[in-house]
């Protein structure tokens, strides 16, 4: 099994010595490398192409949220997958986090975590799976207040048959593959092509983004 590759950015030179000594005490990670801001985070990603980022919110000259974006958005250009990135942020129902998530962050995690979490939630991004669960996710753009002038749905949601809209709404409310699968008398096999598909019609990169969409434009969950 190929090990996990792993970049970590954030500001905090004594914050960053930690988390490496975590990562490189793990059989299955490997570390691959540190940035202290968002302008050297890209580069490090160009560079290092990590499977997983860990990215700090608050940093000088780019914050991570912007990194984030400009990560992805080359990634996208060159054809390559894009790595996860894992947001850290000292405040659980943060603003910043919202904004990193819809710039395409796969969940957020606290910076005081426990290790094992942070560790566990490394894993589940590269597994293609989101930290944050659907219900955490509504909830925090609730607060955020992003639920306001909800937009009506675009075009792209057309495309999808009433069965893909069927189970974008049970993935929305949060269910696995798994408890789809069982409410729907379905293999799970024939769940994760569904959600594929729906991923790719819509044009999300992962499971929360789907949520996210589905919030924003007032769709069934």
């Amino acid at each position: 099994m190929s090990r996990i590759r792993v970049a970590l950015v954030d500001d905090q030179a004594l914050f960053r010595a930690g988390v490496r000594m975590l990562v490189e005490s793990q059989p299955d990670l490997d570390f691959a490398g540190e940035a202290g801001d968002g302008l050297a985070a890209v580069a490090l990603a160009e560079a290092s192409a990590p499977d997983v980022v860990l990215m700090d919110v608050r940093m000088p000259h780019l914050d991570g949220i912007g990194a984030t974006e400009r990560i992805l958005a080359a990634a996208d250009r060159a054809g390559r997958p894009a790595p996860r990135v894992i947001v850290l942020t000292t405040f659980d129902l943060d603003e910043n986090a919202a904004r990193a998530i819809r710039a395409g962050a796969s969940g957020f995690v606290l910076k005081d975590a426990d290790p094992e979490f942070l560790l566990a939630a490394i894993r589940t991004v590269h597994a293609g799976n989101a930290v944050l669960a659907a219900t955490a996710t509504r909830e925090l753009f609730a607060h955020v207040g992003r639920g306001n002038g909800r937009r009506p749905a675009p075009a792209a949601w057309a495309e999808l048959t009433p069965r893909e809209r069927e189970i974008f709404g049970l993935a929305a409310r949060g269910l696995s593959n798994t408890e789809i699968a069982a409410s729907e008398y379905l293999s799970e096999a024939t769940v994760k092509t569904h959600v594929s598909r729906i991923l790719a019609k819509l044009g999300l990169r992962d499971r929360v983004q789907l949520v996210v969409f589905s919030y924003e434009h007032d769709l069934p969950a």
